[in-house]
């Protein structure tokens, strides 16, 4: 994989420039898009600055990110060869910081569950999951340094969990939506990917304007971590839940103490209603197209664009009061807790390319609005991940944890 600290670390040592920072990425993106099919769109001739904190970054951009020089095409053919008038506001701080958006990449149709034309990179006969699929992948086969995504349920975690990088999903708002195809006005989230923690918290730091959020050499000192299964959701799979614990006993040996934790009724409650508040902003989200192209959409969108038809707007009303009943008791538990830790996914890629997994590990967190980080676990076989949540607006601490336990484990696996 491509790094973007390392990358930058290169080029400010005069060892590399820009141009040939961006021409790695046009090199893999030779050899390897062909058979993976992650990019929707690759920029031609695209402006490369010399100057910035992130000069000669080639970024990858979800394909419902608006880019001016660039389509937008949503993943449907109802957008074929749009082009937008205007950069999203996330891509022109990007430009601003002299990162390089280089291409666009595969969506879900309006990022929704059915699934894209992209391939795990780790083996294609598996899913990489979705709607971020071709930003996961791309970031996972080293076709670029740094791709944005975007969360409703698990578009972020998940897919980087399938396919083996480091990831974020923000807390809510943290980085701007305008100019971003909405799915859930409520829900959606701009995601970052990248080849390890402390690339995706440098490039986070840098597009929030945040400089905190920049880890720091001295980490995070015994960290107190709830582990949570999150049982109301399903079983994960033995091998999930292996990794979380291989996490778990690796945070403990460099420092944390780690507790199992019990989430309160108040999450499976919200949990339960995630969907509802995703369809009933859906729906309105996305009438024109239901309306008009029904039949262009893909089933699974088109199915849950027909269930949300009945939802009111007393239902939605009642689940966005449960949700809020669950964010004041997670401010509780981060009084207990530094961070809680998870599984990413139910378990590792499934096989076949008719469904981008599930969200149910994702879901809960999403509509809470916290910060979550994927850190890939180490092992043979397709990735595994598990996630570490932190109290909203405290990313800086979910990262400095993640970090910690990315780096535990590949200390183990060293020893």
């Amino acid at each position: 994989m491509l790094s973007l600290v390392d990358l930058r670390t290169r080029i400010s040592a005069g060892t590399l420039d820009p141009a040939g920072a961006v021409a790695l990425s046009r090199a893999a993106i030779a050899a390897r898009e062909p058979s993976l099919q992650a990019l929707a769109h690759v920029a031609p001739d695209p402006v490369i600055p010399r100057d910035g904190p992130l000069a000669g970054i080639a970024v990858g951009l979800k394909d419902i990110i608006d880019t001016a020089d660039m389509p937008t095409e949503m993943g449907s053919p109802l957008y074929a060869g749009w082009r937008p008038k205007a950069d999203a506001a996330v891509v022109s701080r990007l430009r601003a910081l002299g990162a390089v958006p280089l291409a666009k990449t595969v969506t879900c149709p309006f990022a929704s569950r059915d699934p894209a034309g992209t391939v795990n990179p780790h083996d294609p006969h598996h899913t990489p999951g979705g709607s971020s699929a071709g930003s996961a992948a791309a970031v996972a086969a080293g076709l670029l340094p740094l791709a944005l995504g975007t969360q409703t349920a698990g578009s972020v975690i998940r897919p980087a969990a399938f396919c083996g990088v480091a990831a974020i999903k923000p807390s809510f708002r943290l980085l701007p939506t305008v100019g971003v195809k909405t799915f859930s006005w409520a829900l959606d989230t701009v995601g970052l990917f990248g080849a390890g923690i402390r690339d995706i918290a440098h490039a986070l730091a840098l597009l929030a304007s945040r400089p905190a959020l920049d880890l720091q050499p001295e980490g995070v000192a015994a960290p107190r971590i709830g582990l949570v299964l999150q049982e109301f959701a399903g079983p994960a799979d033995p091998d999930a839940v292996a990794a979380l614990q291989r996490a778990a006993r690796a945070a403990e040996a460099a420092g944390a103490r780690v507790t199992d934790f019990t989430l309160p009724q108040q999450f499976v409650e919200a949990w339960a209603i995630h969907m509802t508040v995703q369809g009933f902003e859906a729906r309105q989200a996305l009438a024109w197209e239901y309306a008009h192209h029904r039949e262009a959409l893909g089933p699974e969108l088109r199915a849950e664009l027909d269930g949300a038809q009945a939802l009111d707007a007393s239902a939605y009303d009642a689940a966005r009061r449960t949700a809020h009943r669950a964010r004041r008791v997670l401010k509780d538990v981060f009084s207990e807790f530094d961070a809680l830790l998870t599984v990413s996914a139910p378990g590792r890629a499934p096989a076949g390319l008719t469904s981008t997994g599930d969200a149910r590990f994702n879901r809960l967190w999403t509509l809470m609005g916290v910060p979550c980080v994927n850190v890939p676990v180490p092992g043979d076989g397709l990735p595994l991940g598990v996630q570490v949540v932190a109290r909203f607006g405290d990313d800086g601490r979910a990262l400095a944890v993640a970090r910690l336990i990315e780096a535990a484990l590949a200390k183990s696996r060293r020893g």
